[in-house]
């Protein structure tokens, strides 16, 4: 069964999910992020810029198989675009992913915002109707420290 988190409180879901991003690969983790196309095209571009001596490899999800094979991020819209083995799913949408249950963990990233924070409401929601145990981070109190 997939392993779920959320990461509840964070101020800037694009530039958190940066730093999540950078510290996966770091540890050898394979990770497709699934979002809306804005928000894809500006973590495109801002993964190019965490930190002067980082480069966090990734594609977008109309790359051929043989780029996201190599690829230790895949930006998609939809979890049908990744043909290679991803083991972790980050959300950073709205909604729950479709097909996330063939990932062996999935991230919801949850920023501050009332509407962000209602639909991840939601989410949870379903996830736990569906018998899944969650695991909450609240990135608040991680500040507070």
């Amino acid at each position: 069964m997939t392993e779920l988190a959320f990461h509840f409180g964070a101020p800037d879901k694009l530039a958190y999910a940066c730093r999540l991003l950078r510290k996966a690969v770091r540890g050898g983790a394979r990770v497709a992020v699934v979002a809306e196309a804005t928000a894809l095209a500006q973590l495109d571009v801002d993964l190019w810029g965490v930190s002067p001596t980082d480069f966090v490899p990734h594609c977008i999800g109309n790359a051929p198989p043989a780029v996201q094979a190599r690829s230790a991020v895949v930006l998609v819209n939809h979890t049908d675009q990744v043909t290679a083995p991803y083991g972790v799913l980050v959300n950073l949408g709205a909604d729950v992913p479709q097909g996330f249950e063939k990932f062996d963990r999935l991230i919801e990233v949850v920023s501050t915002d009332a509407a962000d924070r209602e639909q991840a409401r939601n989410r949870w929601r379903l996830y736990t109707g569906q018998g899944y145990a969650i695991i909450r981070h609240d990135l608040n109190l991680k500040r507070a420290d």
